[in-house]
Order: structure tokens, then C-alpha cells, then sequence
């Protein structure tokens, strides 16, 4: 008995799926999404290392921009690999947005109840009493 997957002119070797150029295209789209998560990265950790809270003189509207920064470019990198490795990057745009809009919507109410009670819990601790 012949094995198939051994056999040149088995059904499936003939496929489009199987050829080279599928092969070519499929690592050409690993390398554009490593490249993107790696500068997404580069340029946080960049951020991070050049601007630190001293230089920019404690709790000011820099500072503030500066964790905004951070915030939206880790829902960027964040929707990208669920668009990517969930293959939801292949579907339609408006059930992309389906999917995405309440996940989007959900971490920034939770940033948003984090910032508003470590901002009360702050100004508790400096109240003389």
C-alpha cells in the first residue's frame, strides 16, 4: 500500500492551499505582523525610558498625555492581534466593529473608574484633617 501523503500526485499536493506562492504569502503577512507588534513595542518601552515622571515635573497635563499614550497604543496592539490570530481581520467590516466596540468600550470604562477613584483616593490622603 502507497502512502498519499508520500505519493507526488496525490489529490490534496495538487491543491492551491499546498503551493509555494500560499507558503511565500502566509510568511510574508507573520513577518508584517511581527514587524508591526515589535515597533508598537519599541515605541513604548522608548517612551518609556526617554520621558520619565521627574523630567516632566511630576502630575502635569504632559504626564497625563504621556499615559494616554500608553493606553490607546495598548488598545491598538491589542485589537490588532485579536484581528490578526483570531482571523477577525478576514471578516466583514461592520462585524469586526461588532466584536470590537464593546471590548474597546469595556476597557475604557474600566480605565476611566480607575483614574476617577485613584484620583479621589489622592485627594482623600492630602486633605489636611
Amino acid at each position: 500500500m502507497i502512502r498519499d501523503d508520500l505519493y507526488k500526485d496525490a489529490e490534496y499536493a495538487k491543491s492551491a492551499n499546498h503551493d509555494e506562492e500560499h507558503g511565500r504569502e502566509i510568511r510574508k503577512k507573520i513577518t508584517k505582523v511581527t514587524i508591526i507588534l515589535t515597533l508598537i513595542t519599541i515605541l513604548e518601552v522608548g517612551v518609556g525610558i526617554v520621558l520619565t515622571r521627574p523630567m516632566l515635573g511630576g502630575e502635569s497635563w504632559s504626564w497625563f498625555g504621556i499615559k494616554m499614550f500608553y493606553i490607546i497604543l495598548t488598545v491598538v496592539k491589542a485589537a490588532y492581534i485579536v484581528l490578526v490570530f483570531m482571523h477577525l481581520g478576514d471578516e466583514r467590516k461592520n462585524f469586526r466593529w461588532v466584536i470590537l466596540a464593546p471590548y474597546i468600550l469595556f476597557i475604557l470604562y474600566l480605565l476611566f473608574i480607575c483614574i476617577t477613584e485613584s484620583t479621589y483616593i489622592l485627594d482623600v490622603m492630602r486633605a489636611p484633617w
